[in-house]
């Protein structure tokens, strides 16, 4: 039986908490892939600093090329609208063979809104949610079953380097470099 990590978020930018993340999930969870799925537009956040899906999506590309175990989804992107989970995990159960388990990973930011998800009843039906902590979120208690996977703290976030990079404060250790040349070299995330 095959088994697949699915990450989603806006990725914007993607970092190496990021990575950390999927590579700790790939390892501990015995997976054989993870799927990092770039959001069009997210349900649950603004689009207030959001850059255009298209930059997202080739810095996701960028961030993973070495990494034979991690691949890139663009359905959410050339679906367009909002990106609702329930779509995309439908869209992968129809796209890879049964039997297959699917691992939809979340940090403790999305596991805190999860009841409120679309379809949840039926997310939890298909995919087993591993929650990754997160520093700075206390854990309460859910009616939801999901799993827990405890990893290093790595305390970085988009939002803080976002605030870096308008500001033109370095952000060397928090991107992979092929990233940050992307960025500088697109002029993004600046005042």
């Amino acid at each position: 039986m095959k088994r697949i990590g699915i990450l989603g978020g806006t990725f914007n930018p993607i970092h190496l908490g990021h990575l950390a993340i999927a590579q700790w999930a790939y390892e501990k969870l015995k997976l054989d892939k993870v799927i990092f799925v770039p959001s069009y537009f997210p349900p649950h956040k603004t689009t207030r600093g959001v850059v255009e899906a298209k930059h997202r999506f080739e810095m996701v590309k960028l961030a993973i090329e070495d990494n034979s175990y991690f691949e890139i989804s663009d359905f959410e992107i050339q679906k367009k609208g909002k990106s609702y989970s329930i779509d995309t995990v439908r869209y992968f159960r129809h796209h890879f063979p049964k039997p297959t388990k699917f691992y939809f990973l979340i940090g403790e930011d999305a596991y805190k809104t999860l009841s409120t998800w679309r379809n949840i009843e039926e997310l939890l039906g298909i995919t087993q949610f591993v929650v990754m902590n997160r520093p700075g979120f206390q854990r309460n208690p859910s009616a939801i079953p999901v799993r827990f996977l405890t990893m290093l703290g790595i305390d970085v976030s988009s939002s803080y380097i976002r605030k870096c990079l308008a500001s033109s404060k370095s952000v060397k250790y928090f991107l992979p470099e092929k990233v940050l040349r992307y960025i500088k070299e697109h002029q993004l995330y600046q005042s």
